[in-house]
Protein backbone atom coordinates (compact mmCIF):
# COMPACT_ATOMS: atom_id res chain seq x y z
CA UNK A 1 0.00 0.00 0.00
CA UNK A 2 2.67 2.48 0.92
CA UNK A 3 5.96 0.91 -1.61
CA UNK A 4 4.88 3.87 -4.27
CA UNK A 5 4.90 6.49 -1.61
CA UNK A 6 8.73 5.51 -0.43
CA UNK A 7 9.41 4.40 -3.96
CA UNK A 8 11.47 7.88 -4.70
CA UNK A 9 13.72 7.41 -1.47
CA UNK A 10 14.64 3.66 -2.24
CA UNK A 11 15.62 4.56 -5.37
CA UNK A 12 17.85 7.63 -3.82
CA UNK A 13 19.26 4.60 -1.54
CA UNK A 14 19.84 2.59 -4.49
CA UNK A 15 21.85 5.28 -6.36
CA UNK A 16 23.96 6.24 -3.54
CA UNK A 17 25.03 2.49 -2.90
CA UNK A 18 23.49 2.75 0.79
CA UNK A 19 23.27 -1.01 1.41
CA UNK A 20 23.14 -1.28 5.16
CA UNK A 21 20.11 0.97 5.11
CA UNK A 22 18.58 -0.91 2.67
CA UNK A 23 18.97 -4.02 4.11
CA UNK A 24 17.55 -2.41 7.19
CA UNK A 25 14.68 -1.11 5.40
CA UNK A 26 13.44 -4.25 4.21
CA UNK A 27 14.09 -6.28 7.14
CA UNK A 28 10.32 -5.66 8.41
CA UNK A 29 8.32 -5.25 4.86
CA UNK A 30 6.08 -7.79 3.88
CA UNK A 31 6.55 -9.85 1.46
CA UNK A 32 3.28 -8.35 -0.60
CA UNK A 33 4.48 -4.78 -0.02
CA UNK A 34 7.83 -5.67 -0.96
CA UNK A 35 6.76 -6.90 -4.57
CA UNK A 36 5.05 -4.07 -5.18
CA UNK A 37 7.96 -1.75 -5.09
CA UNK A 38 10.30 -4.26 -6.69
CA UNK A 39 7.84 -4.25 -9.00
CA UNK A 40 8.02 -0.53 -10.70
CA UNK A 41 12.10 -0.44 -10.41
CA UNK A 42 13.84 -1.34 -13.60
CA UNK A 43 15.30 -4.39 -13.91
CA UNK A 44 18.72 -3.65 -12.65
CA UNK A 45 17.40 -1.67 -9.24
CA UNK A 46 15.67 -5.00 -8.84
CA UNK A 47 18.37 -7.83 -8.76
CA UNK A 48 20.14 -4.64 -6.27
CA UNK A 49 17.41 -5.06 -4.60
CA UNK A 50 17.09 -9.01 -3.99
CA UNK A 51 20.67 -8.86 -3.11
CA UNK A 52 19.76 -7.12 -0.41
CA UNK A 53 17.09 -9.24 1.28
CA UNK A 54 17.65 -12.14 4.05
CA UNK A 55 17.18 -15.45 2.37
CA UNK A 56 13.42 -16.93 3.95
CA UNK A 57 12.44 -12.76 2.85
CA UNK A 58 13.53 -13.06 -0.89
CA UNK A 59 11.95 -16.51 -1.60
CA UNK A 60 8.82 -15.71 -0.74
CA UNK A 61 8.46 -12.01 -2.10
CA UNK A 62 9.39 -13.40 -5.49
CA UNK A 63 6.49 -15.45 -5.10
CA UNK A 64 4.18 -12.36 -5.26
CA UNK A 65 5.94 -10.99 -8.67
CA UNK A 66 3.89 -11.92 -11.73
CA UNK A 67 5.34 -14.19 -14.00
CA UNK A 68 6.61 -11.91 -16.60
CA UNK A 69 8.74 -9.71 -13.73
CA UNK A 70 10.22 -13.16 -12.62
CA UNK A 71 11.40 -14.53 -15.45
CA UNK A 72 12.93 -10.87 -16.24
CA UNK A 73 14.49 -11.00 -13.04
CA UNK A 74 15.92 -14.50 -13.48
CA UNK A 75 17.28 -13.75 -16.70
CA UNK A 76 18.88 -10.49 -15.57
CA UNK A 77 20.53 -12.32 -12.04
CA UNK A 78 23.84 -14.52 -11.39
CA UNK A 79 23.74 -17.61 -11.55
CA UNK A 80 24.29 -18.15 -7.87
CA UNK A 81 21.09 -15.56 -7.02
CA UNK A 82 19.09 -17.74 -9.55
CA UNK A 83 19.95 -21.39 -7.80
CA UNK A 84 19.13 -19.52 -4.18
CA UNK A 85 15.84 -18.12 -4.91
CA UNK A 86 14.52 -21.31 -7.85
CA UNK A 87 15.28 -24.03 -4.78
CA UNK A 88 13.62 -21.63 -1.87
CA UNK A 89 10.62 -21.25 -4.24
CA UNK A 90 7.26 -23.45 -3.09
CA UNK A 91 6.73 -26.07 -5.09
CA UNK A 92 3.58 -24.94 -6.56
CA UNK A 93 4.57 -21.52 -7.01
CA UNK A 94 7.37 -22.94 -8.98
CA UNK A 95 5.32 -25.20 -10.76
CA UNK A 96 3.12 -21.82 -12.46
CA UNK A 97 6.19 -19.78 -12.87
CA UNK A 98 7.64 -22.77 -14.93
CA UNK A 99 4.76 -23.28 -16.73
CA UNK A 100 4.93 -19.70 -18.44
CA UNK A 101 8.58 -19.91 -19.62
CA UNK A 102 9.73 -21.70 -22.94
CA UNK A 103 10.93 -25.34 -22.75
CA UNK A 104 14.52 -24.28 -22.97
CA UNK A 105 14.25 -21.90 -20.51
CA UNK A 106 12.83 -24.44 -18.62
CA UNK A 107 15.33 -27.19 -18.79
CA UNK A 108 18.43 -24.60 -17.90
CA UNK A 109 16.04 -24.01 -14.54
CA UNK A 110 15.68 -28.01 -13.53
CA UNK A 111 18.82 -28.14 -13.86
CA UNK A 112 19.76 -25.59 -11.02
CA UNK A 113 17.81 -27.24 -8.75
CA UNK A 114 19.01 -29.67 -6.01
CA UNK A 115 17.79 -33.55 -6.50
CA UNK A 116 15.11 -33.03 -4.06
CA UNK A 117 13.29 -30.11 -5.34
CA UNK A 118 14.05 -31.52 -8.78
CA UNK A 119 12.11 -34.80 -8.38
CA UNK A 120 9.12 -32.67 -7.17
CA UNK A 121 9.63 -30.29 -9.67
CA UNK A 122 9.30 -32.71 -12.53
CA UNK A 123 6.45 -35.03 -10.66
CA UNK A 124 4.16 -31.69 -10.24
CA UNK A 125 5.36 -30.75 -13.82
CA UNK A 126 4.12 -34.46 -15.12
CA UNK A 127 0.41 -33.46 -14.81
CA UNK A 128 -1.79 -32.51 -17.34
CA UNK A 129 -2.13 -28.93 -17.73
CA UNK A 130 -4.68 -26.98 -15.85
CA UNK A 131 -5.33 -30.00 -13.33
CA UNK A 132 -5.08 -29.82 -9.41
CA UNK A 133 -1.51 -31.58 -9.83
CA UNK A 134 -0.30 -28.39 -11.35
CA UNK A 135 -1.75 -26.27 -8.09
CA UNK A 136 -0.50 -28.20 -5.63
CA UNK A 137 2.41 -28.38 -2.99
CA UNK A 138 3.65 -31.69 -1.05
CA UNK A 139 4.34 -29.33 1.91
CA UNK A 140 2.18 -30.76 4.62
CA UNK A 141 2.01 -32.53 7.58
CA UNK A 142 0.42 -35.85 8.58
CA UNK A 143 -0.17 -37.83 11.32
CA UNK A 144 -1.22 -41.24 12.36
CA UNK A 145 -4.38 -42.22 13.99
CA UNK A 146 -3.05 -43.80 17.21
CA UNK A 147 -0.59 -40.71 17.91
CA UNK A 148 -1.54 -38.50 20.73
CA UNK A 149 -1.81 -34.92 20.81
CA UNK A 150 1.35 -33.97 22.39
CA UNK A 151 2.96 -36.37 19.73
CA UNK A 152 1.57 -34.40 17.19
CA UNK A 153 2.39 -30.98 18.35
CA UNK A 154 5.65 -32.30 19.51
CA UNK A 155 5.92 -33.49 15.52
CA UNK A 156 4.44 -29.94 14.25
CA UNK A 157 7.14 -28.59 16.21
CA UNK A 158 10.02 -30.77 14.41
CA UNK A 159 8.75 -30.46 10.72
CA UNK A 160 6.36 -27.47 10.63
CA UNK A 161 8.50 -24.94 9.52
CA UNK A 162 8.54 -25.53 5.90
CA UNK A 163 5.14 -26.43 5.34
CA UNK A 164 3.11 -24.53 3.45
CA UNK A 165 0.29 -24.39 6.22
CA UNK A 166 -0.62 -25.56 9.72
CA UNK A 167 -3.88 -24.65 9.96
CA UNK A 168 -4.74 -28.03 9.42
CA UNK A 169 -3.19 -31.77 9.82
CA UNK A 170 -3.96 -34.78 7.97
CA UNK A 171 -4.81 -37.95 9.46
CA UNK A 172 -3.11 -40.90 7.19
CA UNK A 173 -3.25 -44.66 7.67
CA UNK A 174 0.04 -47.08 7.01
CA UNK A 175 -0.12 -47.11 3.83
CA UNK A 176 -0.56 -43.09 3.47
CA UNK A 177 -4.21 -43.15 2.48
CA UNK A 178 -6.24 -40.10 3.88
CA UNK A 179 -8.70 -40.33 6.45
CA UNK A 180 -9.59 -37.08 7.41
CA UNK A 181 -8.57 -33.40 8.23
CA UNK A 182 -8.41 -31.39 11.71
CA UNK A 183 -8.06 -28.05 12.35
CA UNK A 184 -5.18 -27.34 14.62
CA UNK A 185 -6.98 -25.66 16.64
CA UNK A 186 -8.62 -29.29 17.75
CA UNK A 187 -5.27 -30.21 19.16
CA UNK A 188 -4.59 -26.90 20.87
CA UNK A 189 -7.77 -27.59 23.08
CA UNK A 190 -7.73 -30.97 23.76
CA UNK A 191 -5.66 -33.08 26.49
CA UNK A 192 -2.26 -34.09 25.74
CA UNK A 193 -2.85 -37.94 26.31
CA UNK A 194 -6.48 -37.69 24.04
CA UNK A 195 -5.86 -39.71 20.63
CA UNK A 196 -6.47 -38.59 17.46
CA UNK A 197 -8.79 -41.13 16.98
CA UNK A 198 -10.92 -39.52 19.11
CA UNK A 199 -10.41 -36.25 17.64
CA UNK A 200 -11.68 -36.86 14.36
CA UNK A 201 -14.89 -37.23 13.12
CA UNK A 202 -13.94 -38.51 8.79
CA UNK A 203 -15.85 -35.56 8.01
CA UNK A 204 -13.77 -34.36 4.95
CA UNK A 205 -13.36 -33.09 1.39
CA UNK A 206 -10.57 -33.94 -0.77
CA UNK A 207 -9.63 -32.94 -4.43
CA UNK A 208 -8.48 -35.40 -6.64
CA UNK A 209 -5.06 -35.16 -8.78
CA UNK A 210 -6.63 -34.71 -12.06
CA UNK A 211 -9.44 -32.94 -11.33
CA UNK A 212 -9.90 -29.65 -13.48
CA UNK A 213 -9.05 -26.16 -11.89
CA UNK A 214 -12.40 -24.98 -12.77
CA UNK A 215 -13.48 -28.00 -9.94
CA UNK A 216 -11.28 -26.92 -7.39
CA UNK A 217 -12.35 -23.14 -7.65
CA UNK A 218 -15.85 -24.99 -7.30
CA UNK A 219 -15.26 -27.18 -4.08
CA UNK A 220 -13.53 -24.17 -2.00
CA UNK A 221 -16.23 -21.96 -3.03
CA UNK A 222 -19.02 -24.06 -1.71
CA UNK A 223 -16.98 -25.51 1.41
CA UNK A 224 -15.65 -22.56 1.92
CA UNK A 225 -12.12 -24.14 2.80
CA UNK A 226 -8.44 -21.98 2.35
CA UNK A 227 -6.77 -25.72 2.47
CA UNK A 228 -7.75 -28.95 0.64
CA UNK A 229 -5.92 -32.10 0.83
CA UNK A 230 -5.29 -33.66 -2.87
CA UNK A 231 -5.79 -37.79 -3.58
CA UNK A 232 -4.43 -39.43 -5.69
CA UNK A 233 -6.26 -43.08 -7.78
CA UNK A 234 -5.72 -45.01 -4.66
CA UNK A 235 -6.53 -42.58 -2.07
CA UNK A 236 -3.27 -41.64 -0.68
CA UNK A 237 -2.62 -38.22 -0.09
CA UNK A 238 -0.18 -36.49 -2.42
CA UNK A 239 -0.18 -32.73 -2.03
CA UNK A 240 -2.29 -29.95 -0.59
CA UNK A 241 -4.03 -27.09 -2.47
CA UNK A 242 -4.36 -23.57 -0.47
CA UNK A 243 -6.71 -20.67 -1.43
CA UNK A 244 -3.91 -18.22 -2.92
CA UNK A 245 -3.01 -20.40 -5.85
CA UNK A 246 -6.86 -21.18 -6.34
CA UNK A 247 -7.38 -17.52 -6.04
CA UNK A 248 -4.53 -16.78 -8.54
CA UNK A 249 -6.31 -19.12 -11.23
CA UNK A 250 -9.97 -17.88 -10.35
CA UNK A 251 -8.82 -14.06 -11.42
CA UNK A 252 -6.63 -15.49 -14.53
CA UNK A 253 -9.81 -17.71 -15.39
CA UNK A 254 -12.01 -14.60 -15.08
CA UNK A 255 -9.38 -12.07 -17.35
CA UNK A 256 -9.50 -14.78 -20.20
CA UNK A 257 -13.35 -14.72 -20.32
CA UNK A 258 -13.72 -10.78 -20.13
CA UNK A 259 -11.25 -10.57 -22.96
CA UNK A 260 -13.10 -13.31 -24.50
CA UNK A 261 -16.72 -11.26 -24.01
CA UNK A 262 -15.12 -8.52 -25.34
CA UNK A 263 -14.80 -10.15 -29.23
CA UNK A 264 -10.76 -11.33 -29.34
CA UNK A 265 -8.50 -13.92 -28.38
CA UNK A 266 -7.30 -14.29 -24.42
CA UNK A 267 -3.81 -12.48 -24.14
CA UNK A 268 -1.16 -14.98 -22.95
CA UNK A 269 0.60 -11.61 -20.54
CA UNK A 270 -0.54 -8.69 -19.01
CA UNK A 271 -1.50 -5.79 -21.80
CA UNK A 272 1.34 -3.70 -21.09
CA UNK A 273 4.34 -6.79 -21.29
CA UNK A 274 2.62 -8.79 -24.27
CA UNK A 275 4.25 -7.48 -27.69
CA UNK A 276 2.24 -5.28 -29.84
CA UNK A 277 2.37 -8.08 -32.69
CA UNK A 278 1.36 -10.34 -30.44
CA UNK A 279 -1.78 -8.34 -29.15
CA UNK A 280 -2.86 -7.50 -32.59
CA UNK A 281 -2.89 -11.09 -33.82
CA UNK A 282 -5.03 -11.96 -30.77
CA UNK A 283 -7.56 -9.48 -31.91
CA UNK A 284 -7.38 -9.24 -35.76
CA UNK A 285 -8.97 -13.05 -36.18
CA UNK A 286 -12.17 -11.89 -34.63
CA UNK A 287 -12.31 -8.69 -35.71
CA UNK A 288 -11.97 -9.82 -39.17
CA UNK A 289 -15.15 -12.11 -38.17
CA UNK A 290 -17.03 -9.58 -36.82
CA UNK A 291 -15.81 -7.66 -39.77
CA UNK A 292 -17.73 -10.01 -42.17
CA UNK A 293 -20.36 -10.85 -40.17
CA UNK A 294 -21.21 -6.80 -40.44
CA UNK A 295 -21.36 -7.16 -44.04
CA UNK A 296 -24.55 -9.25 -43.97
CA UNK A 297 -25.65 -6.06 -42.42
CA UNK A 298 -24.86 -4.37 -45.57
CA UNK A 299 -26.28 -7.10 -47.57
CA UNK A 300 -29.65 -6.61 -45.42
CA UNK A 301 -30.09 -2.86 -46.70
CA UNK A 302 -29.46 -3.07 -50.24
CA UNK A 303 -32.39 -6.07 -50.00
CA UNK A 304 -34.50 -3.29 -48.76
CA UNK A 305 -32.98 -0.99 -50.93
CA UNK A 306 -36.51 -0.08 -52.30
CA UNK A 307 -38.54 0.64 -49.14
CA UNK A 308 -35.35 3.53 -48.06
CA UNK A 309 -35.84 4.84 -51.40
CA UNK A 310 -39.84 5.26 -50.67
CA UNK A 311 -39.81 5.88 -46.90
CA UNK A 312 -36.50 7.33 -46.29
CA UNK A 313 -37.81 8.37 -42.72
CA UNK A 314 -37.20 4.64 -42.08
CA UNK A 315 -33.27 5.26 -42.58
CA UNK A 316 -33.54 7.91 -39.95
CA UNK A 317 -34.00 4.82 -37.16
CA UNK A 318 -32.35 1.97 -38.59
CA UNK A 319 -28.88 2.67 -35.80
CA UNK A 320 -31.97 2.88 -33.02
CA UNK A 321 -33.18 -0.17 -34.05
CA UNK A 322 -29.90 -2.41 -34.39
CA UNK A 323 -28.25 -0.96 -31.63
CA UNK A 324 -31.10 -1.62 -28.94
CA UNK A 325 -31.24 -5.36 -30.08
CA UNK A 326 -27.44 -5.57 -30.17
CA UNK A 327 -27.81 -4.10 -26.67
CA UNK A 328 -30.58 -6.50 -25.54
CA UNK A 329 -28.32 -9.17 -26.78
CA UNK A 330 -25.33 -8.36 -24.93
CA UNK A 331 -26.77 -7.94 -21.64
CA UNK A 332 -28.26 -11.50 -21.98
CA UNK A 333 -25.31 -13.27 -23.02
CA UNK A 334 -23.00 -11.63 -20.01
CA UNK A 335 -25.73 -12.78 -17.81
CA UNK A 336 -25.73 -16.32 -18.61
CA UNK A 337 -22.23 -16.66 -19.31
CA UNK A 338 -21.58 -15.21 -15.71
CA UNK A 339 -24.19 -17.58 -13.90
CA UNK A 340 -22.60 -20.45 -15.76
CA UNK A 341 -19.27 -19.77 -13.98
CA UNK A 342 -20.62 -19.52 -11.24
CA UNK A 343 -22.52 -22.54 -11.39
CA UNK A 344 -26.09 -20.44 -10.99
CA UNK A 345 -27.59 -21.97 -13.94
CA UNK A 346 -27.03 -25.63 -15.49
CA UNK A 347 -27.20 -27.11 -19.33
CA UNK A 348 -30.58 -28.54 -17.93
CA UNK A 349 -31.92 -24.90 -17.34
CA UNK A 350 -32.73 -23.89 -20.64
CA UNK A 351 -35.74 -23.91 -20.92
CA UNK A 352 -36.35 -22.01 -17.90
CA UNK A 353 -33.98 -19.35 -18.76
CA UNK A 354 -35.91 -18.95 -22.10
CA UNK A 355 -39.05 -18.18 -20.77
CA UNK A 356 -37.56 -15.61 -18.62
CA UNK A 357 -35.52 -14.05 -21.24
CA UNK A 358 -38.96 -14.10 -23.73
CA UNK A 359 -40.96 -11.86 -21.15
CA UNK A 360 -38.03 -9.66 -20.43
CA UNK A 361 -37.52 -9.17 -23.77
CA UNK A 362 -40.95 -8.14 -23.81
CA UNK A 363 -40.76 -5.96 -21.28
CA UNK A 364 -37.57 -4.19 -22.09
CA UNK A 365 -38.42 -3.66 -25.74
CA UNK A 366 -42.45 -2.30 -24.55
CA UNK A 367 -39.89 0.49 -22.38
CA UNK A 368 -38.34 1.29 -25.54
CA UNK A 369 -41.27 1.29 -27.61
CA UNK A 370 -43.21 3.72 -25.18
CA UNK A 371 -39.72 5.84 -25.07
CA UNK A 372 -39.67 6.02 -28.90
CA UNK A 373 -42.89 6.66 -29.64
CA UNK A 374 -43.18 9.58 -27.04
CA UNK A 375 -40.16 11.03 -28.89
CA UNK A 376 -41.77 10.98 -32.49
CA UNK A 377 -45.27 12.03 -31.07
CA UNK A 378 -43.54 15.25 -29.12
CA UNK A 379 -40.53 16.31 -31.34
CA UNK A 380 -41.26 19.89 -32.56
CA UNK A 381 -41.93 19.58 -36.24
CA UNK A 382 -42.65 16.10 -36.34
CA UNK A 383 -44.49 16.33 -39.28
CA UNK A 384 -42.42 18.07 -41.30
CA UNK A 385 -39.92 15.81 -40.14
CA UNK A 386 -41.41 12.08 -40.27
CA UNK A 387 -43.83 13.16 -42.79
CA UNK A 388 -47.82 13.28 -42.54
CA UNK A 389 -47.90 9.83 -41.77
CA UNK A 390 -45.61 10.58 -38.40
CA UNK A 391 -48.27 8.03 -36.44
CA UNK A 392 -47.79 5.14 -38.33
CA UNK A 393 -43.94 6.26 -38.34
CA UNK A 394 -43.85 6.03 -34.57
CA UNK A 395 -45.95 2.40 -34.64
CA UNK A 396 -43.92 1.08 -36.60
CA UNK A 397 -40.52 1.87 -34.48
CA UNK A 398 -42.19 1.16 -31.52
CA UNK A 399 -43.59 -2.34 -32.61
CA UNK A 400 -39.95 -3.16 -34.21
CA UNK A 401 -38.57 -2.19 -31.20
CA UNK A 402 -40.46 -4.72 -29.14
CA UNK A 403 -39.77 -7.33 -32.03
CA UNK A 404 -36.21 -6.91 -31.83
CA UNK A 405 -35.10 -6.38 -28.17
CA UNK A 406 -37.34 -9.65 -27.68
CA UNK A 407 -35.12 -11.68 -30.55
CA UNK A 408 -31.27 -10.01 -29.01
CA UNK A 409 -32.27 -11.54 -25.75
CA UNK A 410 -33.37 -14.82 -26.30
CA UNK A 411 -31.06 -15.13 -28.98
CA UNK A 412 -28.49 -13.55 -26.19
CA UNK A 413 -29.42 -16.01 -23.63
CA UNK A 414 -29.55 -19.26 -25.85
CA UNK A 415 -26.48 -19.08 -27.95
CA UNK A 416 -24.02 -20.06 -24.95
CA UNK A 417 -26.31 -22.65 -24.26
CA UNK A 418 -25.91 -24.54 -27.81
CA UNK A 419 -21.63 -23.50 -27.21
CA UNK A 420 -21.90 -25.64 -24.06
CA UNK A 421 -23.84 -28.13 -25.55
CA UNK A 422 -21.58 -29.04 -28.31
CA UNK A 423 -18.48 -28.41 -26.26
CA UNK A 424 -17.05 -24.81 -26.43
CA UNK A 425 -16.36 -22.13 -23.96
CA UNK A 426 -19.23 -19.92 -23.90
CA UNK A 427 -17.16 -16.90 -22.91
CA UNK A 428 -16.28 -16.76 -27.09
CA UNK A 429 -19.96 -16.05 -27.21
CA UNK A 430 -19.18 -12.74 -27.12
CA UNK A 431 -21.40 -9.41 -27.16
CA UNK A 432 -20.06 -8.37 -29.92
CA UNK A 433 -20.68 -11.41 -31.64
CA UNK A 434 -24.08 -11.54 -30.48
CA UNK A 435 -24.21 -8.14 -31.48
CA UNK A 436 -23.45 -8.38 -34.69
CA UNK A 437 -26.07 -11.41 -35.72
CA UNK A 438 -29.21 -9.03 -33.95
CA UNK A 439 -27.68 -6.26 -36.18
CA UNK A 440 -28.57 -8.76 -39.27
CA UNK A 441 -32.02 -9.83 -37.97
CA UNK A 442 -32.87 -6.60 -36.86
CA UNK A 443 -32.99 -5.18 -40.04
CA UNK A 444 -35.21 -8.08 -41.74
CA UNK A 445 -37.83 -7.40 -38.61
CA UNK A 446 -37.90 -3.89 -38.54
CA UNK A 447 -38.46 -3.50 -42.77
CA UNK A 448 -40.93 -6.47 -42.37
CA UNK A 449 -42.77 -4.30 -39.75
CA UNK A 450 -43.01 -1.48 -41.64
CA UNK A 451 -43.80 -3.46 -44.91
CA UNK A 452 -47.15 -4.55 -42.76
CA UNK A 453 -48.10 -0.86 -41.44
CA UNK A 454 -46.92 1.23 -43.68
CA UNK A 455 -47.66 -1.00 -47.24
CA UNK A 456 -50.47 1.21 -48.08
CA UNK A 457 -48.96 4.50 -47.68
CA UNK A 458 -45.33 5.38 -47.37
CA UNK A 459 -44.26 2.04 -49.04
CA UNK A 460 -47.37 1.50 -51.18
CA UNK A 461 -45.57 0.43 -54.70
CA UNK A 462 -45.67 3.11 -57.33
CA UNK A 463 -48.72 2.60 -60.10
CA UNK A 464 -47.38 1.19 -63.28
CA UNK A 465 -49.66 3.40 -65.22
CA UNK A 466 -48.03 6.43 -63.35
CA UNK A 467 -44.28 7.82 -64.83
CA UNK A 468 -42.71 9.66 -62.33
CA UNK A 469 -40.06 12.51 -63.28
CA UNK A 470 -37.73 13.09 -59.95
CA UNK A 471 -34.80 14.27 -62.39
CA UNK A 472 -34.17 17.89 -60.93
CA UNK A 473 -33.93 19.23 -64.17
CA UNK A 474 -37.53 18.21 -64.97
CA UNK A 475 -38.76 19.76 -61.39
CA UNK A 476 -36.54 23.05 -62.25
CA UNK A 477 -38.51 23.04 -66.00
CA UNK A 478 -42.03 22.45 -64.47
CA UNK A 479 -41.50 25.50 -61.72
CA UNK A 480 -39.95 27.89 -64.75
CA UNK A 481 -43.32 27.14 -66.81
CA UNK A 482 -45.60 27.27 -63.85
CA UNK A 483 -44.10 30.66 -63.11
CA UNK A 484 -43.73 29.44 -59.13
CA UNK A 485 -42.31 32.45 -57.13
CA UNK A 486 -39.53 31.76 -54.94
CA UNK A 487 -41.78 30.78 -51.92
CA UNK A 488 -42.76 27.29 -53.36
CA UNK A 489 -40.38 24.74 -55.40
CA UNK A 490 -41.50 21.49 -57.36
CA UNK A 491 -40.90 18.22 -55.65
CA UNK A 492 -42.80 15.14 -58.19
CA UNK A 493 -44.48 15.44 -61.63
CA UNK A 494 -46.13 12.28 -62.28
CA UNK A 495 -47.23 11.50 -66.45
CA UNK A 496 -50.42 9.91 -66.60
CA UNK A 497 -50.60 9.62 -70.36
CA UNK A 498 -53.73 6.88 -69.76
CA UNK A 499 -55.45 9.72 -67.98
CA UNK A 500 -53.86 12.59 -70.26
CA UNK A 501 -53.08 14.18 -66.91
CA UNK A 502 -49.99 15.55 -65.54
CA UNK A 503 -49.76 15.85 -61.67
CA UNK A 504 -47.05 18.25 -60.00
CA UNK A 505 -46.43 18.08 -56.53
CA UNK A 506 -45.11 20.88 -55.13
CA UNK A 507 -43.52 21.73 -51.25
CA UNK A 508 -42.63 25.51 -49.49
CA UNK A 509 -39.08 25.87 -49.89
CA UNK A 510 -36.62 26.59 -47.04
CA UNK A 511 -37.44 30.43 -47.06
CA UNK A 512 -41.55 30.27 -46.27
CA UNK A 513 -40.99 27.81 -43.76
CA UNK A 514 -38.10 29.91 -41.88
CA UNK A 515 -41.11 32.83 -41.73
CA UNK A 516 -42.09 33.74 -38.57
CA UNK A 517 -46.45 33.87 -37.76
CA UNK A 518 -47.17 37.56 -37.91
CA UNK A 519 -49.66 37.20 -34.91
CA UNK A 520 -47.33 35.40 -32.44
CA UNK A 521 -44.03 35.01 -34.08
CA UNK A 522 -43.84 31.40 -33.63
CA UNK A 523 -42.80 28.60 -36.16
CA UNK A 524 -44.67 27.32 -39.31
CA UNK A 525 -45.41 23.66 -40.26
CA UNK A 526 -47.24 21.84 -42.83
CA UNK A 527 -51.21 20.68 -41.93
CA UNK A 528 -53.16 19.50 -45.11
CA UNK A 529 -52.71 20.27 -48.55
CA UNK A 530 -54.76 21.81 -51.28
CA UNK A 531 -55.26 20.67 -54.66
CA UNK A 532 -55.51 23.11 -57.69
CA UNK A 533 -55.87 21.85 -60.63
CA UNK A 534 -54.98 23.94 -63.82
CA UNK A 535 -55.86 23.34 -67.80
CA UNK A 536 -54.36 26.52 -68.97
CA UNK A 537 -51.30 24.61 -69.86
CA UNK A 538 -51.45 23.04 -73.39
CA UNK A 539 -49.53 21.24 -75.81
CA UNK A 540 -46.83 19.83 -73.49
CA UNK A 541 -46.32 16.65 -74.97
CA UNK A 542 -48.56 17.34 -78.54
CA UNK A 543 -52.14 16.92 -76.81
CA UNK A 544 -53.83 18.84 -74.28
CA UNK A 545 -53.25 17.83 -70.56
CA UNK A 546 -54.14 18.66 -67.23
CA UNK A 547 -52.16 19.51 -63.73
CA UNK A 548 -53.16 18.73 -60.66
CA UNK A 549 -50.81 20.70 -58.42
CA UNK A 550 -51.30 20.12 -54.47
CA UNK A 551 -49.90 22.99 -52.32
CA UNK A 552 -49.71 22.40 -48.79
CA UNK A 553 -51.38 24.07 -46.13
CA UNK A 554 -49.13 26.58 -43.38
CA UNK A 555 -50.54 26.50 -40.02
CA UNK A 556 -48.62 28.20 -37.14
CA UNK A 557 -47.49 25.48 -34.46
CA UNK A 558 -47.56 27.94 -31.69
CA UNK A 559 -51.31 30.02 -31.72
CA UNK A 560 -52.61 27.49 -34.44
CA UNK A 561 -53.49 30.47 -36.89
CA UNK A 562 -53.73 29.48 -40.39
CA UNK A 563 -50.90 31.27 -42.61
CA UNK A 564 -52.02 32.89 -46.31
CA UNK A 565 -48.97 32.51 -48.19
CA UNK A 566 -48.31 34.28 -50.97
CA UNK A 567 -49.91 32.65 -54.26
CA UNK A 568 -48.20 29.88 -56.02
CA UNK A 569 -47.87 31.41 -59.02
CA UNK A 570 -46.64 34.74 -60.29
CA UNK A 571 -48.68 35.60 -63.08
Amino acid sequence: MFAPLLEPEIRNMIKERDFAGLKQCFSDWPPADLAELIADLPVEEQVVVFRMLPHELAGATFEYLSHHTQHALLHAMGREDVVKLINDMSPDDRTSLLEELPGSAVKQLLQLLSPEQLAVAQSLLAYPEKSVGRLMTPDFISVHDDWTVKEVLDHVREHGHDRETLNVIYVTDQEGKLIDDVRIREFLLQPLDRKVADIRDSNFIALKVRDSEADAINLFKRYDRTVLPVVDSDARLIGIVTVDDILDVAEKETTEDIQKMGGMEALDAPYLSISLFSMIKKRAGWLSLLFLGEMLTATAMGYFQDEIERAVVLALFVPLIISSGGNSGSQATSLIIRSFAVRDVLITDWWRVFRREMMAGLALGSVLAVIATIRILIWPHHAQLYGPHFALVAATVAFSLIGVVLFGSLSGSMLPFVLRKVGFDPAVCSAPFVATLVDVTGLVIYFTIASSILGTTLLARPNPNVIRFGQERTTRGTARLMHLNDDWEVKDVDLIPKDNRINIAIDPTEHLLSTKCPNCGGHLSEHGAATITHTSYLDWFDYKTQIDAKIPQLQCDSCGKPFAAAAPVKR
